[in-house]
């Protein structure tokens, strides 16, 4: 365990997940740096994630990876001198209209680089903020293809979507010999339907066929849609959507008695869904970036320390299980700091520069960035599978050539 990891733990009463709405920082300094009160030198990393809206759950676990970080090495040195990090928040809200805002207001607080979003709408939205600005961009698990494409200064660390829908068009036709999906996402969101273009390519191109359905935006009744399913004779039910609608899709299919097997992609990945599943015998499976158990030590950190704090711990929806975007917040916010670090400087425009060039051995694998779009080179998706009793168990480990 690293001295400054017993450090935090020691002093995590003190933490203030408080924050997670804050939106603060009003420097304009264009170097990313500035003097705090005491004289110490200060670089600012933006939080860019909604911790309201529809994906304020896994906004807020996502956050409390880089939180968890921060606490853990709050100092980075840069050229020489040592500068405390300052984590701004700026909450998107889960919206692309007011991911602008957020966007703007961390640009306004003079931020040297921004992790984020939870959600690849919001990141799609607000990408050409931070282009305009010289301010680079992290993304977390922001999946879509779009967030990178022509916006040299979006980078990521998550496996994309053409990667994510063919892991589990395979997976359907692998591990249930699937011939017919039904395909359900949002009408007009942009990750859920890429994603089910993505996977109904790669399904069609084995065999298989598909039925497709999007719901408008605030829709609560899912059961028209899931009977179709079943009357069409589905094989296997696709539904890469976000949290909320995700719960209610599995109460929904449990209270019809039905018993086809629910494939959802990563934002699945969440003890909200988890806890929607328990007590049903909806089979859920799952495509994600980490499993519980595959870092023993950063485990035991993160679990402390979110038992150790009831912001945290409500924060991460009232238990300890650990998200797979809990763990990417955490490698985002250390690759943060090796770009600042090969960087030597506080100055958004070098750190772009550097970044191109950052690799990282985190907590979710090997990270390095593709010549071409600043995209991560990810090879291996987890499936998981939930137990129905408020666990995850690992399915198999994926991957596509």
């Amino acid at each position: 365990m690293k001295w400054n990891k017993m450090i935090a733990l020691a002093v995590t009463g003190a933490l203030s997940v408080g924050m997670l709405s804050a939106c603060s920082g009003t420097s304009s300094n264009p170097s990313g740096s500035e003097s705090g009160g005491s004289g110490d030198k200060v670089i600012k990393i933006g939080v860019f994630e909604p911790s309201t809206g529809d994906s304020a759950s896994g906004g807020k676990k996502e956050m409390l990876g880089m939180q968890y970080a921060n606490y853990e090495t709050p100092t980075v040195d840069v050229g020489g001198e040592t500068y405390t990090v300052e984590l701004v928040y700026a909450d998107n809200a889960s919206s692309t209209d007011k991911a602008l805002t957020a966007a703007s207001s961390l640009v306004s607080a003079g931020v040297s680089l921004v992790l984020g979003s939870y959600g690849s709408g919001v990141s799609i939205a607000a990408g050409p903020t931070f282009q305009q600005a010289g301010i680079p961009a992290i993304g977390v698990t922001c999946t879509n293809p779009n967030v990178t494409i022509d916006n040299d200064y979006y980078f990521r660390i998550c496996f994309l979507d053409p990667f994510q829908g063919t892991v589990l068009a395979n997976f359907a036709s692998e591990k249930f010999g699937a011939q017919k999906a039904y395909l359900l996402g949002e009408l007009g969101n942009e990750y859920d339907q890429g994603l089910i273009t993505f996977f109904e390519q790669a399904f069609t191109a084995a065999g298989g066929t598909v039925i497709k359905d999007s719901y408008p935006t605030n829709n609560s009744d899912f059961t028209t849609y899931l009977n179709k399913a079943k009357n069409e004779g589905a094989d296997i039910i696709f539904t890469p959507v976000s949290i909320a609608y995700a719960t209610q899709i599995i109460s929904q299919a449990s209270t019809l008695g039905l018993e086809i097997p629910i494939l959802g992609s990563d934002t699945l990945d969440d003890n909200k869904v988890l806890e929607a599943a328990s007590g049903t015998s909806v089979p859920l499976y799952v495509s994600t970036f980490y499993q519980e158990g595959g870092d023993p030590d950063f485990d035991s950190g993160i679990k402390e320390y979110i038992n150790s704090n009831a912001d945290a711990k409500t924060a991460n929806g009232g238990d300890d299980t650990i998200a797979a975007v809990t763990a990417m917040g955490y490698d985002a916010y250390y690759v943060a700091l090796e770009a600042i670090k090969a960087a030597g400087s506080a100055n958004p425009a070098d750190i772009q520069k550097a970044l191109w060039n950052v690799t990282y051995d985190g907590v979710s694998g090997s990270i390095a960035f593709d010549s071409e779009n600043g995209d991560a080179i990810r090879d291996t998706a987890y499936i998981k599978v939930s137990d129905n009793a408020g666990s995850w168990n690992l399915e198999t480990v994926q991957t596509v050539q």
